[in-house]
């Protein structure tokens, strides 16, 4: 019994040491701020795509991280998208030269609302009321069903066809 526990010890040993540092937690958290994907992450640290799916099952730390970075970008995404979708103001500075003199004026900036970021909203939100339906019967003669006889030559096709028959 002894033995086995040792080889699998080895066995555990063995192989290629991982790649994977502590430090990459923070370096992926912030890649995915900036949109990153596992395919970007992968790239970035120079290791396959499937090397990141395994960090993320062995390092809870490192699994964390990135789905921080991805909700808060998710999160800033859908936020700017709402207010495209309702319109929002801001305060602003208009900066000109007036009188070869340099004149700041305080201003409050209006974007109106944005139809295709409302539209692209509700599409994504409610689904069953706004998404575009695209439903298409096929009917045969006088909208009955479709005779099914593929023992019919190409004129007799035809005369149904015209006919109704």
């Amino acid at each position: 019994m002894a033995e086995k526990a040792q080889k699998k010890e080895r066995k555990s040993n063995a192989g290629r040491p991982t790649l994977y540092r502590e430090e990459y937690n923070e370096q992926a958290r912030k890649m995915c701020l900036l949109g990153a994907t596992d395919a970007d992450l992968a790239s970035f640290f120079e290791v396959n795509e499937d090397t990141i799916y395994e960090w993320k099952n062995v390092h809870p730390a490192f699994s964390d991280s990135i789905k921080q970075g991805k909700e808060q970008a998710d999160a800033e995404v859908a936020d700017r998208l709402f207010k495209r979708a309702m319109g929002y103001e801001h305060d602003d500075v208009d900066i000109r030269v007036v009188d070869q003199q340099i004149v700041q004026t305080k201003i409050r900036k209006y974007y109106p609302p944005d139809t295709a970021a409302t539209i692209f909203w509700l599409k994504n939100r409610q689904k069953a009321k706004w998404r575009d339906r695209i439903d298409q019967e096929i009917s045969g003669p006088n909208g009955g069903a479709i005779e099914h006889n593929v023992n019919i030559t190409a004129e007799e096709a035809y005369l149904k066809m015209v006919t109704g028959k």
